[in-house]
């Protein structure tokens, strides 16, 4: 296996320079430097956490929605191969408001015969992302040290790590999260808020089969959604009162599981708990600029929404697979990657899109968790109403699946 260039071990002193410098190495950061290292750009990919943390389950056990068209993304970068067996298809989603016997269903058989998506753990996309970056020689990935200090100058960008290792490039890009260090030093404000609400991710295993079939639940204090897993297992993403939330999470194994049999019912047969349950609360970010000079902000640096319907990571694969393309072509041109138009042309690329999809998954969200009687007749009549308009439902389930808009090349399934 090829050691990548300027490969620096943690802890370690060194320069290294890259023609882009991508700030922290979730799956979005990850992403980026493989798409980039893919078609050849030099690429240095700074994460704080060493790689066998980021692997770990107890790290984060939770599992993504990648929709048809994102799994296109990292199949054209070489990465859906390192995923291997681990992905469970997406055929049937069934979306229903609580007791309600109206429901809205997509069958990936309206579309052709590709699945809808694919349901994979965190972990496992961890994996493969870092098993692909081992391949790519022009990426170096720097770990167990942070940014300390970065300089955005005319000419190009100089970032400082804590462990001293000294880095130069032409554009940085910050993935380091909704919470991102570099976007508020960089001045950068957001628009959010917090709703009232708690997310809470666990596995379960089960007597029958899925069947490749994701059930959304609408409750009144949020969506539970069973996602279908491979060996026998569903992921649950179970939306709860803040308020009540702290009391579900202090019950013993048993009891846990009996609130969860409660809200997931019986048709999958016996359920038993299968490692540990996570929390996190939910809320609502937008920057106010995706840009600033010599830098560019993408997936949850940029935008972070509600899971109600499970596309966080995918609206992040899109801003990876726009941002790339827009820098691939540049450099080619031997133009300048982080130049104010390039950067420009990202931000208009991306932002509408990623206001719509915030605003819908935020209306959402409010439209469905509540239990005022007038609304939910309405909402009922809603799901039912789209469920027998085919030409409607075709448009709905084309955006979930992330097929339709102004595609770049990376979903069209194009290498760069």
């Amino acid at each position: 296996m090829e050691k990548p260039q300027n490969d620096i071990a943690p802890g370690s002193r060194g320069e290294v320079s890259a023609e882009i410098l991508v700030i922290g190495g979730g799956l979005a950061g990850l992403s980026l430097a493989a798409a980039l290292g893919d078609a050849g750009i030099s690429v240095a990919l700074v994460e704080p956490m060493p790689p066998e943390r980021l692997l770990d389950r107890g790290f984060d056990g939770r599992t993504t929605a990648i929709a048809a068209g994102l799994q296109t993304v990292l199949d054209t970068i070489g990465v859906w191969s390192e995923v291997g067996d681990d992905a469970e298809p997406i055929r049937e989603i069934r979306i229903s408001d609580g007791h309600s016997p109206l429901f809205l269903h997509y069958d990936h058989r309206l579309l052709g015969d590709g699945p809808l998506g694919h349901i994979v753990e965190n972990r496992v996309l961890r994996r493969a992302l870092l098993a692909r970056l081992e391949r790519l020689a022009s990426v170096t990935f720097l770990t167990g040290s942070g940014i300390r200090r970065l300089d955005r100058t005319g000419g190009g960008v100089e970032a400082v790590a804590e462990d001293g290792t000294r880095i130069s490039a032409m554009l940085a890009v910050a993935t380091d999260g909704r919470h991102s260090p570099t976007r508020r030093a960089a001045g950068i404000d957001i628009t959010a808020w917090a709703y009232d609400q708690t997310g809470i991710v666990c596995t379960v295993a089960h007597e029958h089969e899925h069947r490749g079939i994701a059930q959304e639940h609408f409750l009144p204090a949020g969506p539970f959604a069973i996602l279908p897993m491979t060996d026998r297992r569903s992921s649950i993403v179970w939306t709860e009162r803040a308020d009540l939330a702290p009391h579900l999470l202090s019950l013993e194994p048993s009891a846990f599981a009996e609130e969860l049999a409660l809200r997931f019912g019986d048709y999958l047969g016996a359920l038993e708990l299968v490692g540990p349950i996570f929390s996190y609360p939910l809320g609502l970010l937008h920057a106010k600029s995706y840009i600033a000079p010599r830098l560019a902000l993408a997936g949850d640096a940029a935008h972070a929404i509600h899971p109600i319907a499970g596309q966080g990571l995918n609206i992040g694969l899109r801003d990876v697979a726009v941002l790339a393309e827009l820098v691939v072509d540049t450099l080619r041109l031997g133009l300048d990657p982080g130049a104010p138009d390039v950067l420009e042309r990202y931000e208009r690329w991306r932002r509408f899109d990623n206001s719509l999809m915030l605003a819908a998954t935020d209306g959402l969200n409010r439209l469905f968790s509540n239990d005022i009687g007038p609304v939910r007749t309405v909402r009922d009549i809603g799901l039912a109403a789209i469920d027998r308009l085919p030409g409607l439902k075709k448009m709905f389930m084309g955006h979930a699946m992330g097929t339709l808009g102004d595609l770049p090349r990376l979903v069209r399934g194009e290498r760069l």
